[in-house]
């Protein structure tokens, strides 16, 4: 479920794998997985756009190695040395074919750091665009996906009208976080914690304002569900 804060180790769990890296293209076959932060001294400039309905995700660099001490000054790749393609070739291919129109996008479950220790799961994501631009002289990558309502279930096909949706701002979360004690409202658990609104974005709630968010535990998210308390 979007907006739940998850502990690394169920992200793995999760997923099936080890998310030693951040892009992970076609997991299971059906999804793909990309891990982000925007938070201060992140490795990558990643960002919200459209009041949270879209990132712009940037590509990632050539591994260090003893032949690229300093992968800031290096071409992001879109090839391997051995001639296949990079996280960042599978995931501009994806893209690129979406927008000739030779595949439905891909989708794409975003999970984000928040803080050391705290990632926050964003839902899923349709990826629609890709491009090579200029960045501190060097060629890097960018990818632009659009949050959508639901689609968690990948054995369905991806609907022909899907529904955007918004993310919760990263600065409101960590204000929540804070003012609520990492703790749910209702009980003060600790665990299966999630960022809900008070007034649903449905119904016209506001998720750019700490105001109208607040941690619940699984339990009492899901009693709440849409109601307006």
């Amino acid at each position: 479920m979007a907006n739940e804060i998850i502990p690394y180790i169920e992200m793995c769990r999760r997923e099936g794998v080890s998310l030693q890296r951040g892009m992970n293209y076609g997991l299971g076959k059906n999804h793909s997985v990309i891990l982000m932060s925007v938070s201060p001294g992140a490795p990558y400039e990643d960002k919200f756009e459209d009041d949270g309905s879209t990132i712009v995700y940037e590509g990632h660099d050539v591994p260090r190695s003893t032949h690229s001490h300093n992968p800031k000054v290096l071409d992001q790749p879109e090839f391997s040395p051995s001639g296949k393609l990079t996280e960042n070739g599978k995931f501009h291919l994806a893209a690129q074919e979406y927008i000739s129109g030779k595949k439905q996008p891909e989708r794409v479950r975003v999970y984000e750091k928040i803080k050391q220790g705290i990632w926050s799961y964003n839902g899923v994501f349709h990826l629609v665009e890709s491009w090579r631009e200029k960045s501190n002289g060097r060629s890097v990558f960018k990818f632009k996906l659009t949050a959508v309502e639901g689609e968690e279930d990948f054995t369905l096909p991806v609907p022909e009208h899907s529904m955007v949706r918004r993310v919760i701002p990263t600065s409101v979360k960590l204000e929540v976080w804070k003012r609520d004690g990492g703790k749910c409202t209702k009980c003060g658990a600790t665990e299966d914690l999630h960022f809900d609104h008070i007034i649903p974005w449905s119904k016209g709630g506001s998720s750019n304002t700490a105001a109208n968010i607040q941690l619940l535990c699984g339990k009492h998210n899901l009693a709440k569900h849409d109601k307006i308390e």
